[in-house]
């Protein structure tokens, strides 16, 4: 038993590595060689066929012209021996030396014709009927010939032909008999044809595995390029990219695994690039904070009107300066693809406590009420970088809604996916710039009464985390009139992977 089950597997084995053998051929050499494969059974089941075909089609042909002979035969011998059976009866009743000569010639060619035709077929019943036929129209022959005439020769004569015409008879029955046999012998070729063209049919299911097959050596190399190339593109340049099949896979491979190697490394240059740049600008930039807030608050001596004035600009630059650091430093995260990586069950609600927790001080100040309708859902994702996404969608929100207003958060769960609603109820996004929010250091008309300035990153950083997370941003503009109730700015985020969870009862 063990032995069978060690063979059984051994030839699964077998068939598994022919079948990646298989796909270590060129594209060139894979599409001749399953193309081959597949044109050859049905051109083998057509040569096949056209074989039986010619076969039956000759066959039918001998058998008709058989038929024809047959039945030409069997009317001439009738006719013949009816008319040597008259010509005997004349020459008996009137002995004229001239019917008996026309009697001799009438004999040989009735001979002739029976020996010729009968003997020709093979057949044993026939060639014994002609035998009997012969004899009879021998002891024809010497009563007519050799033997005087005398008063019972006619009546001997009649029994002898009526003999014959018994053998006719049995000639004409056996060749009835022939014929049907050619008959069945032609149904039986055309039923063995039509089961032949039958069975080649059963050709075709087999030329679909085969063709599905060499589909499946040849796409599915290619599938597996499209997602390295999709890695790739999300930003994951830490997996390897190395993939075995044909010549031409390998190259690309090869080709697509330098420029992962490449990418890695800028990658890799442009985060530390940012890191660094962003520590040694935070450093003065603190002592800078520290003396303008000294000087802002008269700690080292009143300032007039003019000083004021500058030290309040200086402060303002300050924190813009802070801010822009601060969306660096984020946007370094969305370079970093190692981060990425990281994948763990997130519970929406907590998040949203979190950021919202991050901005309690501005929504106090500018006394906003957050209305929210989300669901109990958890999803697989990035923590860190999905707080960074609701984070500066929220801090938009925030910046833009004006004071005692309302930020609506709601949540919908559509066929896995979590579609996140923010909506504000400030200015809006107005059509002309509306395609151009998500580009990178763009800024938009600043919020009334704001003194700090954007860094224009805030969306960049959002869209491209949730491209890699497959996830998607939509903005819905609401100021499509002047009505005031209608203005404010609704911003969507989806997320695959999302799981209800059921309420208990």
């Amino acid at each position: 038993m063990i032995s069978i089950v060690c063979t059984k597997k051994l030839k699964t084995i077998n068939s598994l590595d022919s079948v990646f053998t298989l796909g270590a051929l060129s594209i060139k050499k894979l599409t001749l060689l399953g193309f081959t494969l597949v044109a050859l059974p049905l051109v083998i089941a057509l040569i096949y066929s056209a074989v039986q075909v010619n076969q039956m089609s000759k066959q039918a042909t001998e058998s008709i012209f058989s038929v024809a002979e047959l039945t030409t035969f069997n009317r001439e011998l009738n006719e013949k021996q009816l008319k040597l059976e008259r010509v005997a009866s004349q020459f008996l009743v009137l002995k004229d030396e001239e019917l008996k000569a026309d009697y001799l010639v009438q004999e040989l060619q009735i001979t002739k014709l029976v020996n010729s035709k009968l003997l020709a077929y093979l057949d044993e019943e026939l060639s014994k009927y002609s035998q009997d036929f012969s004899s009879i129209i021998t002891l024809i022959h010497d009563l007519i010939a050799n033997k005087p005439i005398a008063d019972n020769s006619l009546e001997v004569i009649q029994s002898h032909f009526v003999a014959l015409a018994k053998v006719s008879r049995s000639i004409n029955q056996r060749s009835i008999d022939l014929i049907n046999t050619r008959a069945n012998q032609i149904k039986i070729t055309a039923d063995q044809v039509s089961s032949t063209m039958l069975v080649s049919l059963l050709i075709i299911p087999t030329t679909f595995v085969i063709a599905g097959l060499f589909i499946f050596l040849i796409t599915t190399p290619l599938k597996l390029l499209i997602e390295k190339i999709q890695s790739l593109e999300k930003g994951d340049f830490e997996k390897k990219i190395e993939l075995k099949g044909s010549p031409e896979i390998t190259e690309i491979a090869d080709a697509l695994e330098i420029m992962r190697l490449r990418l890695h490394a800028l990658e890799l240059q442009k985060s530390s690039f940012i890191r660094h740049i962003s520590h040694e600008l935070k450093t003065p930039l603190a002592a800078i904070r520290e003396g303008t807030e000294l000087l802002y608050d008269n700690s080292v001596g009143k300032l007039n009107d003019e000083q004021q004035e500058i030290c309040h600009i200086l402060k303002d630059s300050v924190n813009r300066l802070q801010r822009l650091i601060e969306d660096l430093l984020d946007f370094n995260i969305v370079l970093d693809s190692t981060s990425l990586q990281d994948s763990e069950k997130v519970y929406l609600q907590p998040l949203l406590n979190s950021v919202l927790a991050d901005h309690k001080l501005d929504i106090k100040r500018k006394k906003i009420t957050i209305k929210q309708d989300v669901d109990s859902i958890f999803f697989y994702s990035n923590a860190k970088q999905l707080k960074v996404v609701l984070d500066n969608i929220l801090s938009n929100a925030i910046k833009y809604s004006p004071e005692n207003s309302s930020i609506e958060i709601l949540s919908r769960f559509i066929d896995k996916e979590l579609q996140l609603s923010i909506i504000d109820h400030g200015p809006g996004i107005s059509p002309e710039i509306e395609n151009r929010v998500f580009d990178a250091f763009y800024q938009g008309p600043a919020p009334e009464n704001s003194q700090i300035k954007g860094s224009g990153l805030g969306l960049t950083i959002v869209k491209e985390l949730l491209m890699r997370l497959n996830g998607d941003i939509n903005i819905v503009n609401k100021n499509t009139n002047n009505n005031d109730n209608n203005r404010g700015t609704w911003v969507q985020v989806i997320l695959p992977r999302a799981i209800r969870v059921e309420k208990k009862q």
